[in-house]
């Protein structure tokens, strides 16, 4: 780079010349935050320049570069390296105030800015002073020619919000000085470059640095910098239908699935760099092009699996739809393969889909046998390159998924897990809501019910009243009591269906679920209300029915897969180890956790040295008859449990609420990972109700009136005082109380949970990794605030969990206001530090 000059606005566009922005920039994309700050700094500057004509204001700077195909004589053609959103914005912002005086004033302005400022009015085959890229050209000539079409896409945004900012009557007063401002007081730096200068070079060396442009643009600015002769056919041809159906995340993603379909180890941040290592073995342009063409036809096929109601072949389709409903990405380098197979003709519609059934199915068991995410994604990624090509590709499928110890469960684990463990802590909600719906559409049913409507309902209640603990006990076995075998049973696959009436059911008692179980239409529920009663041996025969019908629907591995259907004493341990000090659990809550019976429990803990097992109880927190220390200690554990913490009442009972229930030893074990909120899409027309339209009808449903309308009020103000709502996917539309959203330079944050069932859900979990309540005494400060409110009582040992209360808390008035009082003193926590930084800068 030879020449560097400050200039202005008006000193760059007067005069005959034009600035082309190169294919290999990316499409324009300010966003409303870059205008205001832009905006705001004119304001600023056009008072200034009222006191002091020659103020100025440094925007940054402009790399040019002298285009190899120059115009005429006379027109100055420079290629823009580095600028282009910047040069791009302030020529929209000239269209705005043009059309703005024209409007208010009279139509000289419009002439003059245009030809001043916009056009080479006398040289037509140069017309445009600033040509962007082919994506952005129409929307920026409809502004340059004041068309009604000015206003479509990003382009058209900027312009609105400039106009819209212009039709201010404190703007519109002095709106000529204003336009004085962005032409004369507006400075620059412009920096040529020698027409011999690699361009795409110097703007790769100014752009790749991971915060300008995506990782997509710098491939799509490399592949062109490698067709000198053909960048425009080629563009329009293949790439622009490409980036015009998918965004720059998923044009990324898509060059990822490329990459890792031949090395699943490389990972996403290094789809630039390995893509343009293995490009640059390209010699010709017909091999570059090649590519391109490559990367279009794979489009088509990505296309198809983010949006499966594209594809043509019902099988495929109704696969495609499933696994993109179970929500593990990791799944698509296989099928895109699968799809390329398909198009090149080496696999049938037939094979691929069986082959997805054969993915579904493995993902299904491990689910079942809680191990839904143990290795999850490797298996997934490396099925392509590891996989058998000599086979058919569903057979290759199969036996790939089949090998190892890939947890891919077998029939007999199928059924041990159906019976013993709790499916309904296992995985992701969404994903045990999808193993139900499916189950549901096998039936076939001829009046199928919407799945929109259906939650999933325990027969058995989580919460037993005296009916409920009669039917059980008359089950029992010798040394077994209700609580332990309610623990046991309530969350299993068998005692669990879908209903379009959870909140009726309730803890209702049998016979009045059965008559509104029968109401359902609900094919699942068949074998329910055909009985008479509801205890361990009904839900036990439930559970082997639908252990069959599930090694019916989603067919086991090949021969050769170990038996994973051991009990999971080692997830046990691991839950054991992490109980914090002044806490406890139950034999009955641990056996449930790992598909066993309490009495196995207790007779491992006898039997094992185990880390904690002095924290075991029984149900009601005593300590068991048989309670023995397995290395030979002779200590009191109740002694040792009051040391660390854990308070006892006269009947030597253990504090409830120091315990760690079913829920909190699945957290602990990483059995039940956090689900984050994502910020969701806004409904389109036709996708019907709002999640939170939805979220506010299930809170009718499920409270009375007065809680119901407790916890909006509490929502509002919560949005009163700057906070955010994010709503959940699931059955159960929950709502995150956002301080901080995701995307913040210091992470997303929320304290609460809000469950439309009656649960406030408060994420100390999610805290201790975020600032600034990483720091355990801002967390102990919430839960003793917290614990203020009548009816709230969180044990200290559950700082690192995910603890609740009862949203009929709100039902008490000023207990709601003391909330509202203590989730304002959350807010005002998350942003302390840009407060601080705020008045660093005002001083």
């Amino acid at each position: 780079m030879v020449a560097a000059a400050q200039t202005t606005l008006q000193g760059l566009l007067e005069g005959t010349k034009q600035y082309q922005v190169p294919l290999y920039q990316r499409t324009y994309s300010w966003q409303d935050h870059h205008l205001e700050r832009l905006w705001d700094d004119i304001l600023r500057l056009t008072d200034d320049r009222a006191e002091n004509p020659k103020a100025t204001h440094f925007i940054g700077s402009l790399v040019l570069a002298p285009s190899p195909n120059n115009g005429p004589a006379g027109v100055g053609v420079f290629l823009v390296v580095d600028g282009q959103q910047r040069l791009t914005t302030l020529s929209i912002l000239l269209c705005a105030i043009r059309d703005h005086r024209a409007l208010t004033e009279d139509d000289t302005h419009r002439d003059r800015l245009t030809g001043q400022y916009l056009i080479n009015q006398w040289v037509p085959e140069r017309r445009l002073k600033l040509v962007p890229t082919q994506a952005d050209l129409d929307a920026y000539l409809a502004c340059v020619d004041s068309s009604a079409q000015a206003g479509g896409g990003e382009v058209g945004a900027a312009y609105k919000f400039f106009r819209d900012r212009l039709a201010s009557p404190a703007v519109a007063a002095k709106v000529n000085h204003l336009e004085d401002a962005v032409l004369f007081g507006l400075a620059l730096v412009s920096v040529i470059a020698h027409l011999e200068d690699n361009v795409y070079r110097i703007f790769e060396s100014l752009n790749n640095t991971g915060l300008k442009l995506t990782q997509a643009d710098l491939l799509r600015n490399y592949l062109f910098m490698r067709l000198p002769n053909r960048s425009k056919t080629v563009y329009d041809a293949h790439w622009l239908p490409l980036q015009k159906r998918f965004n720059s995340t998923e044009l990324e993603n898509l060059f990822w699935l490329d990459l890792v379909q031949r090395d699943p180890r490389i990972t996403q941040g290094d789809t630039y760099a390995r893509q343009q290592a293995r490009l640059d073995r390209l010699s010709t342009e017909d091999d570059v092009e090649a590519e391109v063409r490559r990367f279009g036809h794979l489009g088509t096929l990505l296309e198809i699996i983010l949006h499966p109601s594209k594809e043509q072949d019902p099988g495929v389709r109704l696969r495609l739809e499933r696994l993109q409903a179970w929500g593990s990405s990791t799944v698509n380098p296989l099928l895109l393969h699968l799809l390329e197979r398909r198009s090149l003709g080496t696999a049938t519609s037939a094979e691929v889909a069986s082959a997805m059934r054969y993915v579904e199915s493995f993902l299904v068991r491990r689910l079942l046998i809680g191990r839904a995410t143990a290795n999850i994604n490797r298996n997934l990624v490396s099925i392509v390159t590891e996989m058998n090509k000599d086979l058919p590709v569903d057979q290759a499928v199969h036996a790939y998924l089949s090998d190892g110890r890939k947890y891919y469960a077998t029939d007999a684990d199928v059924r041990h897990a159906v019976r013993s463990l709790p499916f309904y802590t296992n995985g992701r909600a969404s994903q045990r809501s999808l193993v139900l719906r499916w189950l549901e559409e096998s039936y076939d049913s001829k009046e199928p019910v919407s799945p929109a409507k259906l939650t999933i309902e325990h027969v058995l209640p989580q919460s037993m009243g005296p009916e409920w603990q009669r039917m059980l006990a008359a089950d029992l076995d010798p040394h077994e009591n209700v609580v332990e075998v309610h623990g046991a049973l309530k969350h299993t696959l068998g005692n669990l269906t879908l209903t379009g009436y959870n909140a009726e059911l309730g803890n209702s008692p049998f016979a009045v679920k059965r008559v509104d179980l029968a109401k359902s239409g609900v094919r699942l529920t068949q074998d329910i209300i055909t009985c008479e009663r509801w205890g361990r041996p009904q839900i036990h025969a439930r559970a082997d029915t639908l252990a069959e019908r599930i090694i019916n629907l989603w067919p086991g591995p090949t021969g050769s897969t170990v038996d994973q259907s051991e009990v999971r004493w080692d997830l046990m341990e691991t839950a054991l180890a992490a109980m914090p000090a002044g806490s406890w659990t139950t034999y009955g809550d641990l056996a449930a956790l790992i598909g066993t019976a309490p009495q196995p429990v207790g007779n491992r803990l006898r039997a094992v040295p185990v880390t904690n097992a002095h924290r075991v109880l029984q149900a009601e927190g005593t300590k068991a008859g048989g309670f023995r220390w397995p290395d030979g200690r002779t200590d009191d554990p109740i002694a040792a449990l009051q040391a660390e913490g854990v308070l006892f009442d006269q009947q030597g009972r253990a504090d409830p609420t120091q315990r760690i229930d079913l829920d909190e030893l699945a957290q602990l074990s990483g059995l039940a990972p956090d689900e984050l909120p994502r910020r969701l899409p806004r409904p389109r027309p036709g996708d019907g109700q709002s999640r939170a339209d939805r979220f506010a009808e299930q809170l009718g449903v499920l409270q009375d009136v007065v809680v119901a309308g407790a916890a909006l009020t509490l929502l509002d103000r919560w949005t009163e005082m700057g906070g955010t709502l994010l709503y959940g996917g699931g059955a159960e539309t929950s709502c995150f109380l956002m301080a901080r959203e995701r995307g913040h330079r210091d992470g997303d944050i929320w304290p609460v949970t809000l469950y439309p069932s009656g649960k406030v859900e408060v994420v100390f979990q999610h805290l201790a990794s975020r600032l600034p309540f990483d720091d355990v005494t801002l967390r102990e400060q919430f839960r003793q605030r917290l614990n203020q409110l009548p009816g709230v009582s969180i044990a200290a040992a559950k700082l690192n969990l995910r603890p609740s209360f009862a949203l009929t808390v709100l039902a008490d008035s000023a207990a709601a206001a003391a909330l509202v009082e203590h989730l304002q003193w959350f807010y005002e926590q998350t942003h302390l530090s840009e407060q601080e930084e705020d008045e660093t800068l005002t001083v």
